[in-house]
């Protein structure tokens, strides 16, 4: 085997990987050999991938509409993933700002952006996982207060960040989540998990905007992983209805599944203690982010937060990309031998 890496062989063998590679932003990633990236920076370590979740954000960067697309092609997608150090280490880590993803067999992480996962943690649950977790976790611990006992309505609860949502609003002391939907499966799966209401979206927007005002008039906090007109439309009839206007209703943007534009009543400002913020990179520090990883791995490795995740070898992207998982599965890519 030493002979073998010492061979011209064995040294081309080790400079090249297995990767998911989008070309297009028209057309999904394909299963290539690409080069083995190297390490350049003093903070910087080439990992073993062991898993790499196929979240709604990874999606975005791979079609190239994300907010944060650098529109730079050939890209490896793949904002997360669970790797092993040189030293054995495993580490959830976060990509950096480049085309080299976590889809691939191998990938170069900020040492920074990486935090260790302890040795009984599951690599495929926890990719799964943190992802969609971490916008309801970081919400409301960095970008709001959230106080014991409070009240939320989680718009968008049935998608993956928004099942983690509930869950999250439950660990954190919620006494009331009002979660609100489509997918009439995925809400009823939502009582288990911590919602006390759920609200269909379905049908006339205006009755659905009715219906959120008749049930989560009463909250404090509303997260917001739809925006569009549903946000727009149901701002008025939530503030109408409370029974104190003067006390604070905090809204957070931090999707935007339904339409990133939200026509936004300007009497929703005036009639009410009404305030709208939003969550995700920039408005939260990297530092910030990193502080909250170890609480919510350890959240998640200990059972707290429900995920079931499906596994695939990385080599079958191509059928996988464009097939949905069951309505309760988050799929996670891990390497193919």
């Amino acid at each position: 085997m030493r002979h073998k890496q010492n061979s011209p062989m064995g040294q081309m063998e080790a400079n090249i990987m297995y990767a998911a590679v989008v070309r297009s932003f028209d057309s999904g990633p394909k299963y290539e050999i690409h080069d083995t990236p190297v390490p350049s920076g003093e903070h910087e370590a080439l990992v073993d991938v062991l898993a790499a979740g196929l979240h709604l954000r990874v999606r975005a960067q791979a079609n190239g509409s994300h907010y944060t697309s650098t529109d730079e092609l050939p890209l490896i997608p793949g904002v997360d993933g669970v790797g092993r150090l040189p030293d054995g280490q495993l580490v959830y880590f976060v990509t950096t700002d480049t085309a080299l993803g976590s889809f691939a067999d191998k990938t170069v992480i900020d040492l920074r952006r990486s935090v260790p996962i302890p040795a009984h943690a599951d690599p495929v649950l926890i990719a799964a996982a943190m992802n969609p977790a971490m916008s309801a976790w970081v919400t409301l611990r960095r970008r709001v207060q959230a106080q014991p006992g409070f009240k939320v309505l989680i718009l968008g609860a049935t998608g993956n960040s928004g099942q983690m949502a509930v869950q999250i609003a439950k660990l954190m002391g919620a006494s009331q989540i009002i979660a609100a939907g489509r997918d009439p499966e995925r809400l009823r799966s939502l009582t288990p998990l911590g919602a006390d209401v759920t609200v269909s979206l379905a049908g006339d927007p205006q009755a659905a905007a009715r219906r959120l005002g008749e049930a989560a008039s009463e909250v404090d906090i509303v997260l917001d992983y739809l925006w569009g007109e549903p946000a727009g439309l149901a701002m008025i009839p939530l503030l109408t209805r409370r029974s104190d206007r003067s006390r604070l209703l905090t809204w957070i943007q931090i999707g935007s599944v339904a339409g990133a534009d939200a026509a936004i009543p300007s009497a929703a400002l005036r009639s009410a203690n009404f305030q709208i913020i939003g969550s995700g990179q920039g408005s939260v520090t990297p530092a910030g982010y990193l502080a909250e990883f170890p609480a919510l791995i350890d959240a998640i490795a200990g059972g707290k937060l429900i995920a079931n995740p499906i596994a695939f070898p990385l080599s079958k992207i191509e059928e996988v990309w464009n097939t949905p998982a069951g309505s309760q599965q988050r799929v996670v890519f891990t390497p193919a031998n």
